[in-house]
């Protein structure tokens, strides 16, 4: 008897998350990374867990993945099949970006993270192939392929590398990532008081 395998859900913190105001011929887009490669994170105390490069790729290529708002399904955000959402593997990470619809979810989530309310995402999922490291505590599972189905921003993560933001021009693009570098400056910083 074959052993059927589960969907999971990963939620992960995007700290970096961008919005891009729309205009009346471009809708508003979010950008940032889904999840993050070799970044570890603890499932339910149960064991650790990291993706390895390469994890989503022949899942981008061959599903047709939706991006969603707290993993619901009534609010849908982008599909790759319609074109709405774009997802590609970088040597970071599982990198997206969603072309909101003019819906109310969608305006009010891009208001929420532009005010840094919501700034985090998830991926929902089935395990192809993984290993399991039993020599360290607690285990280290490997995601090395899986099925992916779905992105959502959400409200909270599992995996805190992850990072998302509304889009906006150029300009504001590059203060923005200024002003991220710097935090991250100051976070380490703090981190080795």
């Amino acid at each position: 008897m074959k052993k059927m395998k589960k969907k999971e859900l990963r939620t992960i913190d995007i700290t970096n998350l961008q919005t891009r105001d729309g205009t009346d011929s471009e809708p508003i887009k979010i950008t940032g990374y889904a999840a993050v490669f070799n970044s570890k994170t603890s499932i339910g105390d149960w064991f650790t867990e990291a993706i390895a490069p390469g994890a989503f790729s022949r899942s981008i290529s061959e599903n047709d993945i939706r991006a969603l708002f707290n993993h619901d399904w009534d609010n849908v955000l982008g599909r790759t099949k319609s074109g709405t959402l774009y997802l590609t593997e970088d040597e970071r990470g599982l990198k997206f970006e969603i072309e909101l619809p003019n819906t109310t979810v969608a305006r009010d989530l891009a208001e929420s993270m532009k005010r840094g309310d919501i700034n985090q995402c998830s991926f929902g999922f089935v395990p192809v192939e993984e290993e399991w490291d039993y020599s360290v505590e607690p285990a280290l599972r490997t995601l090395k392929d899986v099925d992916l189905f779905e992105i959502s921003i959400v409200s909270l993560p599992a995996y805190d590398d992850t990072e998302a933001s509304v889009v906006r021009s150029k300009e504001i693009d590059k203060e923005v990532e200024k002003r991220i570098k710097l935090l991250k400056q100051i976070k380490e910083l703090l981190k080795d008081e």
